[in-house]
């Protein structure tokens, strides 16, 4: 079955327009997810809308409501809202542009590969691509979707471009404020800093996803499968290996223990393609 675009039109650079559809770049459904059941009857548990004091309520009578102070609402119908929507706008001007380190990556929510809708947007694709690669700037603008108005970012991606959206300034909480008890007034020892630049020096290898494994998707998985050939319906339990502590568990002393790791680390692979588990180390 063919991807389904989210979204389709036009990326404009001043004078130029080039056509392109935009898809998901991330699976929604590769998690495991439950539903809630009734164990007695096997059945599935759905939810009532209620209202305190009056009980269960019909959709039809539901509305949005906004809450300015405690328990005081302003209520808000359909024809409101839908009269306030952006409308979809099928181009998305490229407005400025910035090096990449200047985005923290807390802004950065989803991304979509892009690619142009025919082969006569092909070309001029190409050139912006290039033109990003070359100049290693990312391309900003605001795309109007679903009724929402997007900042999103643009940047080479292999053979096409890949386009993030990015969360607004109001989004994204200061991080210094949970910073501010750290005590930073003496910098470390020497002596530390060296050992724990040799620690991440030695674990240090080109990056590639497929390395890491999500060990707990993969246990409940087989445990699901084991589950569903159980004929008795009893609960079965797997075992699952705990993570070693490795052979000092209990040392306090953070030198001894910086330099008893550098001495037990095993250099990491450089080659991206290996097909050992890193995780496994960490």
């Amino acid at each position: 079955m063919a991807a389904r675009a989210y979204w389709q039109g036009q990326i404009r650079l001043a004078l130029v327009s080039i056509a392109v559809e935009a898809y998901s770049a991330v699976k929604s459904g590769a998690k495991i997810s439950f539903n809630q059941i009734h164990e007695p009857s096997g059945k599935r548990i759905h939810y009532e809308k209620v209202v305190d004091g009056i009980g269960p309520v019909d959709r039809d009578e539901i509305i949005k409501g906004y809450e300015i102070s405690k328990g005081n609402y302003v209520l808000l119908d359909e024809e409101e809202i839908e009269a306030v929507r952006i409308e979809s706008k099928k181009t998305l001007e490229l407005v400025q542009f910035v090096e990449a380190h200047e985005i923290d990556p807390l802004y950065f929510e989803k991304p979509y590969y892009v690619a142009p809708a025919d082969d006569l947007a092909e070309e001029a694709f190409v050139v912006l691509r290039e033109a990003l690669r070359k100049a290693k700037k990312i391309g900003l603008g605001q795309l109007s979707v679903r009724g929402s108005e997007k900042l999103v970012a643009i940047k080479p991606c292999g053979k096409g471009l890949l386009m993030e959206t990015l969360r607004y300034a109001d989004e994204v909480r200061k991080g210094q404020s949970f910073f501010t008890e750290i005590d930073d007034k003496e910098a470390p020892q020497e002596e530390l800093l060296d050992l724990a630049t040799t620690l991440i020096d030695k674990r240090t290898a080109p990056f590639d996803a497929s390395e890491f494994e999500d060990h707990y998707a993969d246990a409940l998985m087989k445990l699901i499968e084991k589950k569903a050939k159980a004929k008795d319906g009893k609960k079965v339990l797997e075992e699952v290996d705990e993570p070693s502590a490795g052979k000092k568990s209990n040392v306090i002393d953070l030198m001894a223990a910086l330099k008893e790791s550098v001495k037990e680390e095993k250099p990491a692979k450089k080659s991206s393609g290996s097909s050992s588990k890193r995780r496994k180390s960490a």
